[in-house]
């Protein structure tokens, strides 16, 4: 079985973890109704995306 020979210091190991931290997510405003939505995802909001109508809004009907 594989045994550490020496003991892995403070530093080497929080060294090895410095990139397991959370990223927090990226948000954008939407050009049209000015929401917070992901970047390259449909507006939940107006339901457009580059520009145009994608997913008809509710309140159009």
């Amino acid at each position: 079985m594989a045994v550490p020979k020496k003991k892995i210091s403070k530093s080497r190991r929080n060294n090895r973890r410095a990139h397991d931290a959370l990223v927090s997510e990226a948000y954008v405003e939407c050009a049209k109704c000015g929401e917070l939505k992901r970047p390259h995802h449909v507006c939940a909001n107006c339901g457009t995306y580059h520009g145009r109508e994608v997913v008809p809004s509710s309140d159009a009907a």
